[in-house]
């Protein structure tokens, strides 16, 4: 609290824990030293996703790296002993019962800690690993700058007037426009004016989890859309102020992009996890029709939205197309997902900037139906009406 400059400690009423994320040993060693002293959670806990999927323990049968597969299962079993939910996720704002405006919470995963500041209006710091923890089992965390009024005031104002209406109504818009304002804000938080009263949940998820990727962003505000910003002048005093250009949206799918286009290996959605409007949308764009015989087609998502889909029917009918449903882990960092390599095509901003770093892959980035469509072909398939929309 002292290094934060907070005077007291703020009660919380939630916690979304991404402690049990293996990264070696002083992991398991730090929850088996809170379990082996009776510590629990003072406050409703939910757990991150994890570097194994509990759904699909078949992924692992002979893998090679048996010590982060151990390691991570006996991290997510400790975490389910000291009490916290076995949820798994990094959308967990997509589950029941989570915060709600105004509540003061503790969340590590970035793009969480983006959401449920900016969209669900509750508010948290990003409390990094064990500090998570900490704050979850005495159920209080340091009153200081997310946490605080004052802390949530936008620095920076980038106004979207300038982009056509028909643009902002595209899935790819907002990824896009959330990768630029990461590398425009740094660590400042921003406020967006001119998107849609239209722009949908996960329009704001895809914004929430970019600008904490190629940014630190941990508050956005879209005027008009999001809780805290029914008009400019509510979140934004003085500071920097920019315009969004088509330049600026052509710069942002160019960076995204490591690759050419071309045949492709795999196809990966679900970065954060999949909701079930977007599962929805992937089961419309197919029609019924077969991912192409060599092309894998990923998709990740929770627990939760995995039971949704398969009461709905839809994870039947995507197994018959040929899409293969993961729980409880992200794409990108995974030792089990074995064909993630060669030319990968997503339409999610995290992944398309953090996987060329962390698996031999490079990336097509584009939007849900050109992903769609190009899983369909075995190839990268770009719409042309979108992109001439733009004016490339």
């Amino acid at each position: 609290g002292r290094i934060m400059g907070a005077e007291r400690l703020v009660p919380v009423s939630f916690a979304h824990i991404d402690a049990c994320f293996y990264n070696g040993q002083a992991h398991i060693d730090f929850a088996q030293y809170c379990l082996d002293h009776g510590a629990t959670f003072a406050v409703p806990a939910w757990g991150n996703n994890g570097v194994v999927s509990l759904t699909h323990p078949e992924m692992y049968d002979g893998h090679p790296d048996t010590e982060m597969v151990e390691g991570a299962r006996k991290l997510l079993a400790l975490y389910d002993a000291l009490g916290c939910k076995p949820v798994w996720t990094c959308a967990p704002y997509h589950l029941p019962g989570g915060p709600k405006f105004g509540d003061q919470i503790v969340a590590g995963e970035s793009n969480a800690v983006t959401y449920y500041n900016s969209v669900t209006g509750a508010r948290t710091n990003k409390y990094g690993d064990y500090l998570d923890v900490a704050c979850g089992l005495v159920g209080k965390a340091p009153f200081a700058g997310l946490h605080t009024e004052e802390g949530r005031q936008a620095e920076v104002h980038l106004s979207t007037d300038e982009i056509p209406e028909e643009w902002k109504r595209e899935d790819i818009f907002y990824h896009l426009l959330g990768h630029h304002v990461g590398r425009l804000a740094g660590r400042r938080n921003a406020v967006v004016s001119g998107l849609p009263k239209s722009a949908t949940t996960d329009n704001l998820k895809a914004v929430s989890t970019a600008v904490a990727s190629s940014g630190g962003v941990e508050l956005w505000h879209g005027v008009g859309v999001t809780p805290e910003a029914p008009v400019l002048e509510a979140v934004f005093k003085t500071g920097e102020a920019q315009a969004l250009t088509r330049d600026d949206l052509r710069a942002a799918q160019a960076t995204l992009t490591t690759g050419r286009d071309g045949p492709l290996d795999v196809v990966a959605l679900g970065t954060p996890h999949f909701s079930a409007s977007e599962f929805c949308d992937v089961v419309a764009a197919l029609d019924g029709r077969k991912v192409k015989p060599g092309t894998h087609f990923i998709i990740t998502t929770s627990r939760f939205v995995m039971g949704y889909i398969e009461s709905k029917g839809w994870a039947e009918e995507l197994a018959r197309c040929g899409v293969e449903v993961i729980g409880d882990i992200c794409s990108y960092y995974a030792p089990g997902i074995n064909p993630m390599k060669g030319r990968v095509m997503t339409n999610a901003a995290k992944w398309a900037y953090y996987a060329p770093g962390m698996l031999p892959v490079e990336v097509c980035f584009g939007s849900l139906r050109e992903c769609v469509e190009s899983a369909v072909r075995g190839e990268v398939w770009r719409d042309a009406k979108l992109w001439n929309g733009l004016g490339t």
